[in-house]
């Protein structure tokens, strides 16, 4: 059957709208190249009788092309198909940005053969077409291209199609650089915030000093490479949390997630959805299946808060899944496995709840492997003054003020006061006198009504004018000889005031001028 010139354009033009669509569908198939290259050189070789063919990209760091992916070459072929910008038919193309077209490899000498693919085949009768891969103005690599020479074929045709085509594969190429990079990114920031998570989770990053959290600090780097269960029992505000994040990101596990729960604070009706998950219709409101927090801390540390409050039905569960590793889900009959470590907290007394019958002793033995007391911030005085100058440092760059010190008599009314609150209390009282300070010092007065105590502060509190301006002058008295390092004649003159005058105040306020000899 004859065509006429124009059905014959048409038909062209049918073929190659179908090759392009092709190609196109192809390349969205996978975000990885090496899995959609191949097959689109099949398709060029199948309307277009091109039978090997190469993609080369540019390595923007080191500045050499290499192969990515070739069609006809075999895999020692591929990798020694290396260039410089500038080098061979390959590298002049990425670098120029411009096609070349080659009908006769024999008679041209910039062609390399690199690759040795041609190496055993007469070149005179192969053609060689090279097209620049562009992003925009920026050359990124190269579509190349061999097909059996022949007197009749026009290669500015072929060069006109492949030029289309290096333009799919180059929005292909960018999408997937683009994806790797920001892939590469997240990857970069996530171990970033690792490292920043781990170094401020690093026991010796916890403040105190005492010998108290000294001993804290040796049970958390004994315990943290190992995946036994722990139990850190404290009085509430004394910091379990930070001691359970301390031993997850020194552990092995660190990589993997941290999942914490605080059941006293879910309901004894949805703790064990929360805990195991569930599967849709299960209950009333189960739309959809839902994993628990064993499901998600698998490979990593699930911290189970206030242990202590879960009811016993729930601890029969748990305890399944200390013992087994393994649950249901409600509504569920797959048995799930799960690799987790549990570290346990509570500021109850375990035992006592026992003897109740409140708390199982089954589990008490499951958790308690490894426990370890967190001290009340009454018995680890010595890290008052540490805590206060951190917290201060913090709540100065949340309120944008220049808080310099704490005075003495605030000091002194911190370290008088028995703190039920824990360090949670602590940060409180810090917070609130930051904000009350106007002068970059925190003062006594800055201090919440249950620290104005009359052995911290040395009043009676009566309401009297003399009262509150004798505190107030002893204050600064301390703060002069604090400064001096307990030198009268040099705090004198920072106050003003004659030596004879301080003296008199310091035996009225009965202030030992030697104790400020040693710094703060």
């Amino acid at each position: 059957m004859k065509y006429s010139f124009a059905e014959e354009e048409l038909q062209k033009k049918i073929r190659e709208f179908s090759l392009l669509f092709e190609i196109s569908d192809t390349l969205n198939r996978s975000m990885d190249l090496r899995d959609v290259i191949r097959p689109v050189f099949k398709l060029i070789e199948d309307h277009m009788g091109m039978f090997r063919g190469t993609i080369t990209l540019l390595n923007r760091d080191s500045g050499e092309i290499y192969i990515e992916e070739a069609y006809g070459l075999s895999d020692a072929q591929l990798k020694r198909g290396k260039y410089k910008l500038g080098e061979g038919i390959t590298g002049k193309v990425v670098q120029t940005g411009r096609p070349v077209i080659v009908p006769r490899l024999s008679d041209e000498p910039m062609f390399l053969d690199r690759t040795g693919a041609r190496k055993n085949i007469d070149k005179a009768n192969i053609s060689f077409i090279c097209i620049p891969i562009k992003c925009g103005e920026e050359s990124i690599g190269a579509l190349s291209a061999d097909r059996i020479f022949e007197e009749n074929i026009s290669l500015e045709e072929d060069v006109r199609l492949l030029m289309i085509i290096a333009s799919l594969i180059a929005r292909a190429v960018q999408l997937r650089q683009s994806a790797m990079e920001e892939k590469r990114y997240l990857l970069e920031e996530n171990q970033r915030l690792m490292e920043q998570l781990r170094e401020r989770f690093q026991p010796e990053h916890i403040i105190g000093k005492s010998k108290a959290m000294q001993d804290v600090y040796r049970l958390v780097v004994q315990v943290a490479k190992s995946d036994t269960n722990i139990l850190i029992r404290g009085e509430s505000g004394t910091g379990k949390e930070l001691i359970a994040h301390a031993i997850h990101y020194n552990s092995f596990r660190a990589k993997n997630p941290l999942i914490k729960v605080n059941c006293a604070a879910l309901p004894e009706s949805i703790i064990e959805s929360e805990l195991f998950g569930h599967e849709k219709g299960a209950f009333t409101g189960a739309v959809s299946t839902r994993k628990g927090r064993f499901e998600l801390a698998d490979g990593g540390t699930l911290f189970l808060d206030e242990i202590g409050d879960i009811s016993p039905v729930i601890q029969i569960k748990l305890l399944r899944v200390l013992q087994e590793r393994e649950f249901e889900r409600v509504g569920g009959m797959n048995t799930i496995k799960t690799n987790v470590r549990v570290i346990v907290a509570t500021n109850r007394n375990l035992e006592e709840l026992m003897k109740q019958g409140k708390f199982r002793e089954d589990i008490y033995y499951r958790i308690n492997v490894f426990p370890i007391h967190v001290p009340p911030l009454r018995e680890r005085k010595t890290d008052i003054t540490l805590l206060s100058d951190y917290f201060v440092r913090k709540y100065s760059q949340v309120s944008n003020k220049e808080i310099k010190r704490i005075s003495t008599p605030a000091i002194d009314m911190l370290m008088a006061y028995h703190w039920p609150g824990n360090v949670r209390e602590l940060e409180n009282c810090i917070e609130r006198a930051v904000i009350l300070s106007v002068d970059g010092v925190i003062h006594g007065h800055h201090l919440p009504p249950t620290l104005q105590t009359a052995e911290a502060s040395n009043t009676k509190h009566s309401g009297n004018l003399q009262e509150a301006l004798d505190s107030f002058e002893r204050e600064l008295i301390c703060d002069a000889l604090k400064s001096t390092r307990g030198n009268m004649a040099e705090a004198a003159r920072n106050l003003g005031i004659t030596e004879r005058i301080i003296g008199l105040r310091v035996r009225k306020f009965g202030i030992d001028p030697a104790r400020y000899k040693t710094v703060f």
